[in-house]
C-alpha cells in the first residue's frame, strides 16, 4: 500500500513536513523517497517498513 505525507507524519509521532524534508535531504539517513502522483507525495509502506527494520538493526548493532 501507499501512505500520504500526512499518514507518514502521523506514523513518526506527528512530525512536521519540515522534518520529512530534512530526512529526505539527508543522504546518510536513507529515508525512502516518495512517488509523485498529481502533485501528491506517496510513500510505499513496504519501503518505510524496510527502512524502520534497518534503523532498528543498526541501533542494535551500535548501542549508544
Amino acid at each position: 500500500g501507499y501512505l500520504s505525507s500526512a499518514a507518514v507524519r502521523a506514523r513518526y509521532g506527528g512530525c512536521s513536513d519540515m522534518t520529512l524534508w530534512r530526512w529526505l535531504s539527508d543522504d546518510g539517513l536513507c529515508f525512502p523517497k516518495p512517488l509523485r502522483v498529481q502533485r501528491r507525495r506517496l510513500w510505499r509502506l513496504a519501503e518505510l517498513e524496510a527502512w524502520e527494520r534497518e534503523r532498528r538493526t543498526s541501533a542494535d548493532a551500535n548501542p549508544a
